[in-house]
Order: structure tokens, then sequence, then C-alpha cells
């Protein structure tokens, strides 16, 4: 019986290419360097701020990689907030998902989760939020995952994840969780889908809606 729903938030729950590519080329503009390549703005938009920070910057010999940390720590990520766009059924689902199902998060983003859930008045919806600064390490390692499912004394085959990313197709592989697709065709997933109602037809859902069940 599902108990247990994991969201990725960048490419599922947030649409944030756009507002992702303007911090990273806001930090390489800052050193007077050119803006990201298109092959980069993929790999920021999957990675943790500290891989992404290291390739984007792999051809420079100057500025130092701790430069630029130091330079991104005392910076403020809320000014790209607004270009955050949430997908528009996600608040509609949770509503409905909030009473049936532990909710909670697992994500490669660090300090900016939770000012952007506060931002978006969401963060009263998930009981345990997990970034790539309180895992013991990011994703796709499974710890974060395995900290969730323990957290709520869940099996993985009682949860499922619901990512966009071959990152998100590891991490959920790595622990036996089934993987809920978020409109990408491509990745091997119990589930496909292309918007968050669609979720409530799959058969977990069906399933512990039941009377039976």
């Amino acid at each position: 019986m599902l108990k247990l729903i994991v969201f990725d938030c960048d490419g599922v729950m947030f649409d944030s290419r756009k507002a992702n590519s303007m911090y990273y080329n806001h930090l390489l503009g800052h050193f007077g360097l050119p803006l990201m390549s298109a092959s980069e703005e993929e790999y920021v938009h999957m990675h943790n701020v500290v891989d992404s920070v290291c390739h984007i910057f792999r051809h420079y010999q100057e500025p130092a990689l701790e430069e630029v940390h130091i330079f991104r720590r005392q910076g403020d990520y809320s000014s790209f907030l607004p270009y955050m766009d949430m997908e528009p059924d996600l608040v509609q689902f949770l509503e409905k998902a909030k009473d049936t199902y532990h909710l909670a998060i697992s994500t490669n983003r660090t300090n900016t989760m939770m000012p952007l859930l506060r931002s978006y008045k969401l963060d009263g919806y998930f009981g345990k939020v997990m970034t790539a600064d309180t895992a013991a390490k990011p994703k796709p390692a499974p710890d974060a995952l395995l900290e969730i499912l323990e957290h709520f004394c869940c099996q993985p085959e009682e949860a499922l994840f619901i990512g966009d990313s071959i990152i998100d197709e590891q991490h959920a592989a790595a622990c036996n969780v089934p993987l809920i697709a978020f409109k990408n065709p491509n990745l091997q997933a119990k589930y496909h889908v292309r918007c968050f109602m669609d979720i409530l037809k799959l058969p977990p859902l069906l399933e512990s809606h039941s009377p039976h069940a």
C-alpha cells in the first residue's frame, strides 16, 4: 500500500531552467567569463551547486574555485526565485494527497530550498525535506531517499519518487523505490506522466483510495 510520495524539485515541482541559467551565468559574469554553453545549462539543471560550479569553471585557471564558492555563499538567491515557474497543478495535487500520504522532497538544491518553499507557501505540505546540504551524499547517491524512508518508517515498495532526470532515475533505483518520470519519456521508470493530476490515476493511488484497500 502506498504511504509516501517523494518529489524532486527542479524540473518537477518547478520549471527552474531560466532561474538556474540566470544564476550560474551571474556567477560567471561576476568573474568576467562568458555565458554557459547549452550542454552546461543541461548539466547545472541536474546537479548540485558544488558540482555545477566545478563544471562550468573547469576550463578557467582563474578564479580559484574556493573564490567562486565564497562569492556564491555571500550572495542572495532570492532575486532569482521569481523566475521559478511552479507547475500549474502542483498545489491542487498536494491538496488532494496531503491527508492520505506522507509527502517529502529529495533535491540537489542546497540552502535555496527552504526559501523557495516559503516564497511559494509550500513549506507546510512536506514532512521531510532533504537537500544536498543535509544528505550525507547528494543525488544520485541513495542517502537522502533512504533517510526519508527511515523517517516515515516506510519500505521502498510503499513509496513513489517523482523525478525528471537520469540523476533521479539512478537515485530511485539505488533505493528500489518505483520512479514516476515527470515529462521525460526517455527515463526508465515504472510510470510516466505529463502533469501532477495524472499521478492520481496511477494504480498505486487508485488502490489506496479503493473501498477494499
